[in-house]
């Protein structure tokens, strides 16, 4: 069976996100509304758990392709937003202080 990869990682600056991210954000919208388990759906002949190391988690790849679209950005500048804005991390399942 597929198990989804991604959470949200524990950190002790996760509240920061209630403070950074307003309610109204559109990411946060999105994320709230979403349910993107469909994407696991869609690829879990392609996902192999058991064999050699984990790839980066499809959710959080289809979540980068999102992004992109959304905010027309290269594919430079959107690892590179997703590093400093809050709502892009947020919206990524990535700790605040995380810097992937």
């Amino acid at each position: 069976m597929f198990q989804p990869q991604i959470s949200f990682a524990f950190s002790p600056y996760t509240a920061l996100y209630d403070l950074a991210v307003p309610m109204d954000n559109v990411l946060r919208q999105i994320y709230e509304l979403v349910d993107f388990s469909f994407v696991y759906d869609e690829l879990k002949a392609n996902y192999c758990l058991d064999n050699g190391r984990n790839a980066i988690d499809p959710l959080r790849m289809f979540k980068y392709l999102l992004l992109k679209a959304i905010f027309e950005l290269s594919d430079v500048d959107v690892v590179e937003r997703s590093r400093y804005d809050m709502s892009f991390k947020f919206f990524l399942q990535m700790a605040p202080e995380s810097y992937e």
